[in-house]
């Protein structure tokens, strides 16, 4: 099959690596250009994926003709004025997590969509995972019957990120919170189905950053200045009644090598735990647990997998797969855990 649409990638140093196979593997696409302010790793790149069209300014990859797909992966704070000009260009957008760091962005992202015609998707990879479409397709049976609660962390052990596009507020937008809870927080909310939220109550700490010596096994000893959390916690109430409890850390004193994430799912029917992908019901005729063993979907790597689903979804005229209100929703929800951690009282999301 013939290539139908033409991307170009903005911010190539970091997880736009982990783009480059699904855009090669989509029988639909074809990575023709690369964007990047920094000039050596944009010639590294090129030289790597065998791409000539390098641009040092973004406008002037967004403003090429040839290109049907936008693909952002710059830090967080840069996403929204990339977003919009490649949405006012006329581009399909898919654009890294957080989607934006305040609601606000968001809005102003869906309406730039909405009056361009054009698809934008946030890339939330671990919703295609083999283990997360197992599981979500299980839920959307009725397995799990009302979900009323929820359970979910993403928990590392002295594993932060060092870079300034991490720990500097003014790139990232805040620290664990945006950077890892927006992933587990978006599958929650996926596998929830979506209920409104209205109401966080939340607290953030920086206390581990702080002590002298404090070190990431990534990158040794932890820059001293750093103005975002590296800890946060909340409760979360729905419009439906259900509840969440959202943790993350980049340097929690946690059991675990590396990382530790999980969801736990509470229905009238049922629970359910990811990424072990076990359902968990009662026989209570028989007075019995039964624990049934989900098989993963596939095997794709879910970054490529998620470049590959929006290009179909573009071709078929389905919609986005990860559509900006459900980022929206996220976003709103992390917004008010800062909101409220400053204020020292819950906040209303709905008001």
């Amino acid at each position: 099959m013939s290539h139908q649409l033409k991307v170009g990638l903005i911010g190539v140093a970091g997880i736009a690596r982990r783009h480059f196979p699904g855009w090669k593997e989509s029988p639909h696409t074809e990575l023709v250009a690369l964007g990047d302010i920094n000039p050596e790793i944009l010639k590294v790149r090129g030289e790597e994926q065998g791409i000539t069209q390098l641009y040092e300014n973004p406008e002037d990859l967004i403003n090429n003709p040839e290109i049907d797909i936008v693909d952002i992966c710059t830090p967080n704070r840069l996403h929204t004025p990339l977003v919009i000009a490649a949405l006012e260009a006329g581009k399909h957008v898919l654009c890294e997590k957080p989607l934006a760091a305040t609601p606000e962005e968001i809005e102003q992202m869906i309406a730039a969509r909405d009056k361009s015609g054009k698809m934008l998707m946030t890339a939330q990879h671990f919703r295609f995972s083999g283990e997360a479409e197992a599981l979500k397709a299980e839920i959307d049976t009725g397995v799990l019957g009302e979900i009323y609660h929820a359970r979910s962390w993403m928990l590392r052990r002295s594993w932060a990120p060092v870079t300034p596009g991490f720990l500097k507020k003014e790139l990232s937008g805040g620290g664990p919170c945006i950077d890892i809870g927006v992933h587990i927080l978006d599958l929650t909310l996926w596998m929830m189905g979506h209920p409104k939220p209205v109401s966080v109550s939340g607290v953030t700490q920086k206390k581990l950053a702080q002590q002298q010596g404090s070190f990431s096994s990534w990158f040794g000893t932890l820059p001293k200045e750093w103005d975002v959390e590296e800890f946060a916690s909340a409760f979360i109430r729905f419009e439906n009644g259900a509840t969440l409890i959202l943790e993350v850390s980049w340097l929690l004193h946690h059991n675990t090598t590396g990382e530790d994430m999980q969801m736990w799912l509470y229905g009238d029917k049922g629970g359910s735990v990811w990424p072990n992908n076990e359902i968990l019901t009662n026989n209570n005729n028989t007075q019995q647990h039964l624990n049934t063993q989900l098989v993963r979907k596939h095997d794709v790597e879910a970054h490529a997998r998620e470049c590959m689903e929006f290009a179909e979804a573009i071709v078929t005229g389905m919609p986005s797969p990860v559509p900006a209100e459900e980022s929206l929703d996220v976003i709103r929800i992390l917004d008010g855990l800062y909101r409220s951690a400053e204020t020292g009282k819950e906040v209303r999301l709905d008001s």
